[in-house]
């Protein structure tokens, strides 16, 4: 665990220095080890999806990302955290972080499609699994939501 007082959690603006670097944390932990890149994927969705990035000492450890789907969901992806940080409660913050802004918004419901290594995480922070396992990037997954209410 980490001191809660040099994590900062904050907006990464797209096409900016901060986005490069989350663009490269993304691509060392939800694409290289799969032997894909993240410049391959399409990212026109990042335009205008919220980021969000977990700061310490202002070095980029954690990133999430935001995609409105509808007035009341919005879908948590590209959810990754750097390896030196994990299982420091980098990832449980960033997303508690996440549900309380969608909420503040307006959004009833966070969805996601989790990897099957991550369900046990998302169970912990109170997302339930609504879904068969399904393939997605080569990798078994399972929808699951959350009621922000």
């Amino acid at each position: 665990m980490i001191d809660p007082n040099k994590l900062e959690i904050r907006e990464i603006k797209y096409n900016t220095e901060e986005y490069s670097r989350e663009l490269e944390l993304r691509d060392a932990v939800l694409r290289i080890p799969l032997g894909m890149s993240i410049y391959h994927d399409n990212l026109e969705s990042d335009k205008t999806d919220f980021h969000l990035g977990a700061f310490v000492n202002n070095r980029l450890v954690g990133v999430l990302i935001l995609t409105t789907l509808s007035t009341e969901d919005v879908k948590m992806r590209q959810v990754a955290v750097d390896e030196q940080w994990r299982a420091k409660k980098v990832g449980s913050d960033m997303v508690r972080y996440a549900e309380t802004l969608a909420k503040n918004n307006g959004h009833r419901q966070m969805v996601l499609n989790a990897r099957k290594s991550a369900v046990v995480f998302y169970k912990k922070l109170g997302y339930e699994i609504i879904s068969e396992e399904f393939l997605e990037i080569n990798l078994p997954h399972y929808k699951m939501r959350k009621c922000l209410e």
